[in-house]
């Protein structure tokens, strides 16, 4: 049985559109229609609907009416108050969406189960597009329920859960306790090549994907409070034996990633050589092609961040079901 707060609403007056489409018109037969059905209309016969009354609502219906006369049809609006208790209430049921939200709320639970075995950035679209569906009946909820904040809950919850598997540095300890890594300004030095595009990629897709990137000359010192990367005396450069990109991934606990270690040996090689990489030839002409077409570091970045994101998603694999 649909949840409502019915009991406790206050008095609602009503409009309701009555309608008489040219039926030698179907084009914009179906633009009225489509249009009824985004305003989110209770239909109560065929040429009849019936919507809340409110500023907007009126202000659509009048121009709908408008519209249909336009296209030889006729429409009347009328404003309806005054209406019973129990007219009310049936009214109000017209509108409920509950059911909606329901289905929302299984099609989350569900993905939820594909957490941790898929590729975090095919959750966080198959997400984004949930939340767009949630906004959507939101936009016509008229009377919200208990079903709609359990529908808005669910959603942020699976939400938080792949923030927490695309962005997992965040979840671990930041380089100095207390400190947060979203939102930062992350500086580097030019000119940009593997280990510092990768970087930079590596920051904006699994670290801070707020993050503002900025390219210093070779004598610029680096704003304050901001992470450097790549450099010598940056809070993640170079070692003995890594690559920034490489050391990033150690400290930031992404080196488990199978297929970001995969392409930090890429890097490690386009930069300091050592063992050979059978890709790497390839990503070093691709890299080197963006840089011919780019006239400005972003622009750089932009195409970098296209080979390593189909480098990634070539060497992702999800973990295996155990048992």
């Amino acid at each position: 049985m649909a949840e409502t707060n019915n009991h406790n609403a206050p008095a609602q007056d009503w409009l309701v559109i009555i309608a008489q489409l040219p039926v030698e018109d179907p084009a914009s037969r179906m633009r009225v229609l489509r249009t009824l059905e985004s305003l989110g209309v209770a239909v109560m016969r065929e040429g009849v609907y019936l919507l809340p009354d409110s500023p907007a609502n009126r202000r659509a219906l009048d121009a709908l009416a408008e519209y249909i006369g336009k296209i030889a049809g006729a429409a009347h609006v009328l404003h309806a108050s005054g209406v019973t208790s129990a007219q009310h209430e049936a009214f109000m049921r017209l509108f409920d969406r509950s059911a909606r939200y329901e289905e929302l709320i299984k099609t989350v639970k569900s993905l939820r189960i594909s957490f941790g075995h898929s590729d975090p950035s095919a959750i966080s679209r198959v997400m984004h597009k949930q939340r767009r569906d949630f906004e959507a009946i939101a936009a016509l909820d008229f009377f919200p329920s208990a079903a709609r904040e359990r529908a808005e809950a669910a959603l942020a919850e699976a939400e938080a859960e792949v923030r927490m598997l695309l962005f997992p540095a965040n979840a671990q300890t930041p380089l100095v306790p207390g400190e947060t890594l979203l939102g930062r300004t992350w500086v580097t030095r030019k000119p940009l090549w593997a280990d510092r595009l990768a970087c930079a990629w590596l920051i904006r897709r699994f670290v801070d994907p707020e993050a503002t990137l900025t390219w210093l000359d070779k004598s610029e010192p680096p704003p304050p409070e901001a992470i450097g990367f790549a450099f010598e005396g940056a809070h993640f450069a170079n070692s003995e034996t890594r690559v920034s990109y490489e050391e990033m991934l150690l400290k930031l606990h992404l080196a488990r990633n199978a297929a970001l270690a995969k392409i930090g040996s890429i890097v490690h090689f386009l930069e300091v050589r050592g063992a050979p990489v059978a890709e790497a030839a390839g990503v070093q002409t691709l890299l080197q092609g963006a840089q011919r077409r780019s006239t400005s570091e972003g622009e750089l970045l932009s195409e970098a961040e296209k080979t390593f994101d189909l480098l990634y998603e070539a060497y992702y694999q999800p973990p295996r079901a155990s048992g």
